[in-house]
């Protein structure tokens, strides 16, 4: 039990140890050491940021993609990408993840305090758009109070919604925005004009409103590393000064008489960017956002439940006892509903059935989950119609009873309570399943910890409080499917 003990404690000293080390070796000179800068940045943001070369699968291109090389040929190393969700950009750089953050972060006044900006890269303007025909939204913040707009998550236009009193939808993705502004499901659309021109333009049914403000891109670097910081302004302001920033601009066609600030950038301009406000701490207001978040939840959880329970009683009875061509059906919607992700069930869903099916973001989130969980129970269902006794059936066959009553007062009554507990232990895993529902922009508890967490600038407090809400939630029902099996184990 000692050495058990000594050796674990051995153990997590020197992972503690080389994460200092690798700490200590993130600056400039852990950079060369390494001879590769590593860039943080999402592919999921597309063109023409960082995205899958259609020609050569496996093969990263795009005009941050170029820029990343720039900047390391600059500095004597190699560009390694590193895949992150553009969300959670901010943290992984924190903890060390990459070395820079390069992938259409936008400098704002919460961010500055947090991390170190490099000189910007990219201007671009918040892009305002909407249905053709519909004449309630202008290019003012006060015409879009009382509306639903969307746009990215810790985005500028998502700080400049909030700081106006406007109901913001988040999404994960860039193209889904536009998606449901069509169908009909927000109002209006605010994101960077770079990507209102890839993704809203294109469509015949969207107008441009107007522009809301413009924001800058720039690298985000770990205070710490304030020389990595120095001679990436060295080597931008050097790709600037003899143009090739500008020839990478033009070659992704996202150049612009305005990148003239840019090219001129000065000392002064750069201490205007970055200046930072006094963030937010958490408190007892983020508790009771963290209590809406709870709510949202559990009826997600409920309400998909009630769907799961029925549907998956149905899909076991036609499996075991239905015609062979219901019970092939039945068994293949199990089959294939289990062995493909609930998340891109969500996806298929809400936004590859939009055009011609319109559920609201709740209604998607419940039917999803409880499609899926019906799987699921039919199983649990399944084994419980399996271990009634086949002599119980007989019996009441003898009795005169059809098959119907049969299942309706023997079989089921019995398969039901010993399937009981495994339903309830499904109960608990839907309740934290649900969390997937945020990326079809349903603010359940988890997504609202993300957006305090961006807030506060921690996650260890929101993720305790949010771990602690998921536990209050799911705690009584593990007492409960524990009561359960004991009072079956009684017999």
């Amino acid at each position: 039990m000692r050495r058990s003990a000594l050796w674990l404690l051995g153990c997590v000293l020197a992972l503690f140890t080389l994460a200092t080390c690798s700490r200590n070796v993130s600056d400039l000179a852990g950079v060369r050491a390494r001879g590769e800068l590593r860039w943080g940045g999402d592919t999921q943001g597309g063109e023409p940021y960082v995205f899958d070369d259609p020609r050569r699968p496996g093969h990263l291109v795009g005009f941050e993609v170029d820029l990343a090389e720039a900047l390391a040929r600059e500095l004597g190393v190699r560009a390694r990408f590193v895949q992150c969700d553009w969300s959670t950009l901010v943290p992984s750089l924190e903890r060390g993840t990459f070395d820079i953050a390069l992938n259409g972060l936008e400098v704002t006044a919460s961010r500055a305090g947090q991390l170190r900006f490099s000189r910007p890269y990219y201007l671009f303007q918040m892009r305002l758009m909407a249905r053709v025909g519909d004449t309630r939204v202008r290019a003012d913040a006060a015409s879009l109070r009382g509306l639903r707009v969307g746009t990215l998550g810790n985005s500028q236009s998502s700080e400049f919604l909030a700081r106006n009193g406007v109901q913001a939808v988040l999404y994960e993705g860039q193209e889904e925005p536009y998606i449901d502004l069509q169908r009909g499901r927000i109002d209006a659309v605010l994101l960077d004009d770079i990507i209102a021109t890839r993704y809203g333009v294109p469509k015949a049914d969207l107008r441009v409103v107007g522009d809301m403000g413009p924001g800058y891109y720039a690298i985000g670097i770990r205070p710490r590393d304030a020389q990595l910081a120095d001679a990436l302004d060295t080597a931008l302001e050097r790709i600037t000064s003899r143009g090739e920033l500008r020839q990478i601009l033009s070659r992704w066609q996202i150049d612009d008489p305005r990148m003239e600030r840019i090219t001129r950038w000065t000392a002064s301009d750069q201490a205007q960017l970055v200046q930072a406000t006094e963030h937010a701490h958490f408190g007892w207001d983020h508790i009771k956002l963290f209590a809406g978040g709870a709510w949202a939840t559990l009826v997600v959880s409920v309400l998909a439940m009630l769907l799961a329970v029925p549907f998956g009683m149905l899909l076991a009875i036609a499996r075991q006892y239905g015609p062979r061509p219901i019970a092939f059906l039945a068994a293949s919607y199990v089959e294939v509903v289990r062995g493909t992700p609930v998340l891109l069930q969500l996806y298929v869903l809400y936004f590859g059935l939009s055009a011609y099916v319109r559920l609201s973001a709740m209604a998607a989130a419940v039917l999803g989950l409880g499609l899926n969980y019906a799987a699921y129970e039919a199983e649990v269902y399944r084994a419980g119609l399996q271990a009634v006794p086949k002599g119980q059936t007989e019996a009441a066959v003898a009795l005169g009873m059809s098959r119907f009553l049969t299942l309706r007062r023997v079989v089921m009554p019995q398969a039901f309570r010993m399937a009981l507990p495994g339903v309830t232990n499904d109960f608990i895993a839907l309740l934290k399943d649900s969390s997937l529902v945020s990326v079809i922009t349903v603010v359940e508890l988890t997504k609202r910890m993300q957006i305090t967490a961006v807030e506060v600038r921690s996650w260890l407090g929101p993720g305790l409080a949010c771990a602690g809400m998921y536990f209050v939630l799911s705690f009584p029902l593990s007492r409960l499917s524990r009561h359960l099996e004991e009072r079956m184990a009684r017999g």
